[in-house]
């Protein structure tokens, strides 16, 4: 019942084309195919490893009202789809549509599902097969360049307070996870709670995020709200070099949030051997913190949607293989400091 990695993820939008616009114009993704039904319209979507479906139309029309725009699938491939649906349903997730063994969705968190996928022969884009799907045709004369994003380096998922621990439980039982780590982070009288979970192939990894209930409400308790529930909270684009990607980004249209300039001056002190970075690090607002293993340099996006709830991290892994405080606490007091100027 092992996972491999994610299919795809599909995204409910209100505005199809403000937001294939983002992804495309902004961020750089390639349309692969087009699929235009009665009640739903979908646009493939993909960059390096990293494939997004954005479906609007009728049939989304429950998803957006009750958590506007945002993640309803995180597909998943599997070695053996029925056993994974069957261990999923032992674990309590809810069976969504059985399938034929080829294809069967089940329930995450929330109104979030995964799509059970078996594992393809090759690493070519996986179509979703429950609609039509038209292929894209590649212009000859198009000007190929690199793509910044390689894949998906994690999703962060927000949970309610108190169920964090059923949650980590859910996904190792049912999809043969692993914990990977774990932190509390309590900023002024509020707090996070976080434990990340890794498939045993080490490309599926959700960090799972809750409020502590004990403590006053925060910006945990503030995304629920907006978002009628659980639901991803961002998804965490994986790049080689963070610096460039994040001044091309701002220039077509990605506004980031930024960190103060305390900051960087508090950076040489933790990390000397950014030393010579720093002036291009500071012009960027990118963060940097390290583990045993190396450094990790990250950057988060404003929500581009309504609700300000889904948004977008920049990730450049230097070594680094892990989530440490430093990087959780600089996400929570970032978008802590852009919730409190908002107000």
């Amino acid at each position: 019942m092992t996972v491999r990695d994610i299919a795809y993820v599909e995204l409910i939008t209100g505005d199809e084309q403000a937001t294939v616009g983002y992804f495309q114009a902004a961020m750089g993704f390639s349309q692969v195919a087009r699929s235009t039904e009665p009640e739903r319209n979908s646009v493939f979507l993909r960059q390096g490893d990293v494939r997004v479906v954005v479906s609007s139309g009728p049939a989304t029309w429950k998803f957006l009202d009750a958590h506007g725009d945002g993640v309803a699938d995180i597909a998943l491939r599997c070695d053996d789809v029925v056993r994974t649906r069957d261990a999923a349903a032992a674990a309590g997730a809810r069976i969504v549509t059985p399938g034929t063994g080829s294809c069967t969705v089940v329930s995450g968190f929330g109104d979030v599902c995964h799509t059970l996928l078996p594992v393809a022969e090759d690493a070519g884009p996986v179509l979703p097969d429950d609609r039509p799907w038209i292929p894209e045709p590649t212009p000859g004369t198009r000007q190929s360049r690199p793509d910044p994003i390689r894949l998906l380096d994690h999703v962060a998922v927000c949970l309610e307070g108190g169920t964090l621990e059923e949650y980590a439980d859910l996904y190792r039982d049912a999809f043969g996870f692993s914990r990977y780590s774990s932190e509390y982070v309590d900023v002024g009288g509020q707090a996070m709670d976080s434990i990340v979970v890794r498939s045993a192939s080490g490309r599926v990894t959700f960090t799972l995020v809750a409020p502590d209930p004990r403590l006053g409400s925060g910006q945990l308790d503030a995304y629920l709200e907006r978002n009628a529930g659980p639901g991803v909270q961002h998804l965490a684009f994986l790049v080689d070099d963070i610096v460039p990607t994040v001044h091309a980004f701002r220039g077509r249209g990605v506004e980031f949030l930024n960190a103060p300039a305390s900051y960087y001056d508090m950076l040489l002190e933790r990390h000397d051997g950014l030393h010579s970075e720093i002036d291009s690090l500071r012009a960027a607002h990118v963060l940097a913190d390290r583990d045993e293993w190396g450094y990790l340099l990250q950057l988060f996006s404003r929500s581009p949607y309504e609700r300000n709830t889904l948004f977008y991290e920049l990730i450049q892994r230097r070594g680094s293989r892990g989530f440490g405080s430093s990087n959780i606490r600089a996400l929570y007091e970032a978008v802590e400091r852009d919730r409190l100027n908002a107000e």
